[in-house]
Formats: C-alpha cells, sequence, structure tokens
C-alpha cells in the first residue's frame, strides 16, 4: 500500500454550518438510523459498538437501550464525541476492541489517499463495519408494492455525469463536501466492493430502498488481510 501522498488534503470538519446542521432532524435521518440498528441486530456477539460520524445522535440512545456499549468518534467537536479525531487513525483504540463499528456516510468525505488507511484501521478495531456511501447524482424511482405475497418491485433511475471522474483529492460532490460517490467513474460498486474486499468479508451489500441516495454495505473483518503497512499510514497527511 502507497503512502499517503503530502499534496493529499488532510481530514477536515465539514465546511457548512454544522450547528444549524445538527439541529435538523430530516425523515432520511429516521430511515437511516432504522437501517443501522437493523442491520447491527442482526449481527451475532455484538455487545461493545464505536459509532463514528454520530451526527445528530439519534440511535446513540437506541443502541444504549437495546443494551449497547456506545462510544463515538467523529472528527468535529460540534458533536460532542466521546473521542475526537480522523478515521484513519484509530490509534487509541486496541485490536478487536469493538464488536461492531458504524460509519454512516463518512468515508465520502475522506480523500481518496486516505480511503484504504480508514478501511484498514476499521478492520483493525472492529469484529464487524457497517458502511454506508452516498450515491451519486439525483435518484427517482417507481415502486409497486401491492400488499401481496411481500412483493416489493423497485425501478431506480441515477442521473449524473457519468463520464465525469473524481480526481480523489477536490471536493466536487454534495455541495462541496464529498471527494467521490458510488456510481462515479473509479468508484462504481464494483470498484468499491473490491477495495473493501482488501480488508473485509462482505456479508451483505444492497442499495436503501427507502433512502435512494445511501448503498449499505455489512462487512466482517478479515485479519489476515489487513496490511501491515496501514499502522504506517496514521497520521501522515
Amino acid at each position: 500500500m502507497a503512502s499517503i501522498p503530502k499534496a493529499a488534503p488532510a481530514p477536515e470538519p465539514m465546511r457548512l454550518d454544522r450547528e444549524a446542521w445538527a439541529r435538523q432532524l430530516p425523515l432520511s435521518t429516521f430511515v437511516n438510523g432504522y437501517y443501522q440498528v437493523r442491520d447491527v441486530t442482526d449481527l451475532p456477539d455484538c455487545r461493545r459498538m464505536l459509532l463514528i460520524g454520530p451526527g445528530q445522535g439519534l440511535v446513540v440512545p437506541i443502541f444504549r437501550w437495546r443494551g449497547y456499549s456506545v462510544e463515538t468518534f467523529d472528527i468535529d467537536e460540534t458533536f460532542s464525541p466521546d473521542h475526537l479525531g480522523s478515521v484513519h487513525d484509530l490509534s487509541r483504540f486496541a485490536d478487536r476492541q469493538f464488536d461492531v463499528i458504524i460509519a454512516s456516510h463518512v468515508l465520502e468525505h475522506l480523500a481518496e489517499p486516505y480511503l484504504d488507511a480508514a478501511l484498514a484501521e476499521l478492520a483493525r478495531v472492529g469484529r464487524y463495519s457497517v458502511i454506508y456511501l452516498p450515491v451519486a447524482g439525483r435518484s427517482a424511482a417507481v415502486r409497486l408494492e401491492p400488499g401481496v405475497l411481500n412483493i416489493d418491485w423497485q425501478l431506480r433511475v441515477n442521473v449524473f455525469n457519468y463520464f465525469a471522474r473524481p480526481d480523489g483529492v477536490t471536493r466536487r460532490y454534495a455541495g462541496g463536501e464529498h471527494y467521490w460517490e458510488v456510481g462515479r467513474r473509479g468508484f462504481r460498486a464494483r470498484d468499491v466492493r473490491k477495495r473493501m474486499e482488501q480488508f473485509f468479508a462482505i456479508l451483505r451489500e444492497y442499495r436503501n430502498r427507502d433512502w435512494l441516495p445511501s448503498y449499505n454495505f455489512v462487512l466482517e473483518a478479515r485479519t489476515d488481510r489487513v496490511p501491515i503497512e496501514a499502522t504506517m499510514l496514521r497520521g501522515q497527511s
């Protein structure tokens, strides 16, 4: 694994009005929270959780109510995390300190050269990881739920410049907050899948049917494939 180029932008908090954003509770936050609870509940023997990017904090009391020991981690002190730092450097935590780590719509805020280091750290610190990523462009869908035989049919369309390729070091998307998104050249689902398989076995991946801009992965760490070099990348900029 190559070192992180010095020219790669260092991880930093979102540039928008974060205090105003933290006060918002759109429907998508509840939908996303539901899927997090569902995906984690399906994993065996999980009680110790690290929640990276807690946002508005909606799911924290839900998980604690369900008996999970939850610690929060964020690069932004606005959200009052238990631990302050960047996801590509989890050196304060021991190997397998957590049963499960949630990083929902976090990794796209990292410049691409930091991505492998972040994935390696997640695989080192947690047995399982639940990672949700944004889907490129505007989404539209036609959905059929007749209420019989559990039929739930959906036709989805995404609209964006299919040929534009992120350079991985420029914030071009989501109002200048994302360096890359699933679906763009170099970050198609197959590309992201291949990248994750360096560090994880993919237990499940799916497009969120109730919140189309989210592509979700449920992962099990593969300790035999976490490269030692990942530890050398922590803290580099």
